[in-house]
């Protein structure tokens, strides 16, 4: 039996323009800008398009989400307005301003005389070892709530402005976005064999109060009916961490009860009247 052989485009994103469709390629990096300004991965000169538009994200698992950095006129995914970060479907329409782009991810398809990826010829290889690592898991309060008080517009510029200083805070701070939940994100910090440094624990609270500054300060520039707030659980300790990638790029998560822990010692500030919450491991090392 002969082999078929199909070949896929990489993810990538169709700008439709009256001059014809233009190939924008989601390749080499997990991180793509869109914006007017030219310092943007994707640069679209539309006066309704802020400087600083949307952003699209690879996560760890392969979805994309888009991510509204806190533009005037919004971003828009099949017609409806982006406020939290939102994963990407093969086919969706993107429109920011008055330009109209097609998110394409086609799905993997598997040799039918094989079974295997077509894409196996990339030898990505996963790989997993234990490490220790603190987790950071943090919330907007009362987002539902926000929701239906806050015009649509308004929730988007705030929520998409919060999101963006996040990402550049967590980032700033040796860490990145590891994964956004509704109204939630988590960010790793990997730690030596030998333990965690007065360093690195000051690194991980200078992002954390970072954090919180940061939300104070959109209370005072949007017309909310009450102040932002945020809540966030902490722990330290050791996890699976797969790291699974090809040349191009790897992706690291994190897996397993420090984790979790982590979404618990969250969900618990609310339940303790606090806004931060410390697991056990976190605790021990700032008092080393």
């Amino acid at each position: 039996m002969s082999a078929t052989v199909v070949t896929l485009q990489p993810p990538h994103m169709i700008l439709r323009t009256e001059a014809g469709d233009r190939y924008l390629p989601l390749v080499g990096n997990n991180c793509w800008t869109i914006g007017r300004g030219r310092d943007n991965t994707f640069v679209l000169t539309d006066r309704w398009i802020s400087r600083n538009h949307a952003m699209i994200q690879q996560m760890d698992k392969g979805d994309f989400y888009l991510i509204d950095l806190g533009s005037r006129n919004g971003s828009f995914v099949n017609s409806r307005r982006v406020s939290i970060p939102v994963i990407l479907k093969d086919s969706d329409r993107l429109v920011f301003g008055q330009t109209e782009l097609q998110f394409n991810c086609p799905d993997i398809v598997m040799d039918k005389q094989s079974g295997i990826d077509g894409d196996s010829q990339d030898f990505t290889a996963t790989l997993h070892v234990r490490r220790l690592i603190s987790v950071m898991v943090m919330d907007i309060r009362d987002f539902t709530v926000l929701t239906r008080k806050l015009d649509e517009r308004v929730l988007s510029e705030v929520i998409g402005s919060w999101f963006r200083q996040a990402g550049d805070i967590i980032r700033k701070n040796g860490s990145w976005v590891d994964k956004y939940i509704g109204d939630a994100i988590m960010a790793v910090w990997f730690h030596g064999a030998e333990g965690v440094s007065s360093a690195e624990m000051i690194r991980i609270f200078q992002a954390l109060k970072d954090l919180y500054e940061v939300t104070r300060e959109l209370s005072k520039i949007y017309p909310l009916p009450f102040p932002l707030r945020v809540g966030a659980g902490i722990n330290t300790g050791y996890a699976m961490v797969s790291n699974a990638g090809s040349s191009e790029r790897s992706d690291y998560t994190a897996l397993g009860d420090t984790v979790n822990a982590a979404f618990r010692l969250e969900s618990s500030t609310k339940e303790i009247g606090m806004d931060i919450a410390l697991g056990e491991g976190t605790y021990q090392y700032i008092c080393d």
